[in-house]
């Protein structure tokens, strides 16, 4: 009897699409921190192959995950019923080979980025849901995206690239801490949400950046704010993962700071398109 064929939103739903243009606006942030043309084929190979990054990731999330997600989220695609186990991990394990490959295409720091980047999505699957630091990891992960976009569009990881990655780190560590909360509808201590302003400490230079970049800096921390909101009072059933999607969401507010504080005010605005985006696209599939 041949298998029966996997539904399209069944793969949308394991890659957590919806939340790709935040992956999107970070190569775009990353390649204008580094001096490097946004709007060339080389930035667009970088777009792909840190797509594959993204969605191969989440393949293995589900497939690391697919015991405790029988018993906590029984509708995730594989205790469903719906894909096959061993058929999402080869799927995640070789996108992210196809997304090794094509940094490998750009020159040799950027496939040193995307083998760390590999290395630390495969230990984050392996290891987060026992370890007290994994957040941070989750964290590297988005850091060594801007690492690699930089390094494939430049040639170098430079200072402002570093700075603007690890202040991303200190956000997505925050925002995961929230987030292995999910399930529980609560969030423990709200001490790691501290880590969210970190990105608007850095990008505090936007304040002389004229009116734009003044709204674009005030947009990411009346957002965060709301975020926090939600998970320190949780004023309705579902707050927490309310609060999560919104987050993630706000990662591309935290590229469009970056990009505001550098003055670069068109790729901001942009960014901030990627910020709507994906609350759009979480309509349809969830961000989480």
């Amino acid at each position: 009897m041949a298998a029966a064929a996997v539904s399209p939103v069944t793969l949308l739903r394991l890659g957590r699409v919806s939340n790709l243009p935040t992956v999107w606006t970070n190569v775009l942030a990353a390649t204008v921190l580094a001096g490097g043309a946004w709007q060339n084929a080389r930035t667009g190979l970088v777009l792909i192959a840190m797509s594959l990054f993204y969605v191969g990731g989440m393949y293995l999330n589900d497939y690391f995950d697919r015991t405790i997600d029988a018993r906590e989220r029984p509708g995730r695609p594989i205790p469903a019923g719906d894909i096959a186990a061993n058929a999402v991990a080869a799927a995640g394990f070789a996108m992210l080979c196809a997304g090794i490959v094509m940094l490998a295409a750009t020159g040799v720091l950027a496939a040193v980025m995307g083998l760390i980047l590999a290395a630390l999505i495969v230990a984050y699957n392996l290891f987060h849901k026992g370890v007290a630091l994994s957040p941070v990891t989750m964290g590297l992960c988005r850091a060594f995206v801007y690492f690699g976009a930089a390094a494939a569009v430049s040639g170098e990881v430079s200072r402002p690239v570093m700075l603007a990655g690890f202040a991303l780190t200190a956000y997505v560590a925050g925002l995961t801490y929230a987030a292995r909360q999910e399930s529980l509808d609560r969030v423990g201590n709200l001490w790691p949400l501290v880590l969210l302003a970190a990105p608007m400490v850095l990008a505090l230079p936007a304040l002389r950046e004229g009116a734009w970049a003044i709204v674009i800096l005030l947009g990411l921390l009346g957002w965060s704010a709301y975020a926090v909101y939600l998970l320190a009072k949780r004023p309705m059933p579902g707050a927490v993962p309310r609060a999560v999607g919104a987050l993630i969401a706000g990662i591309s507010l935290v590229d469009a700071t970056f990009l505001a504080g550098i003055g670069a005010i068109m790729p901001a605005v942009a960014a901030v398109a990627g910020f709507v985006a994906t609350m759009a696209l979480q309509r349809y599939i969830a961000g989480t």
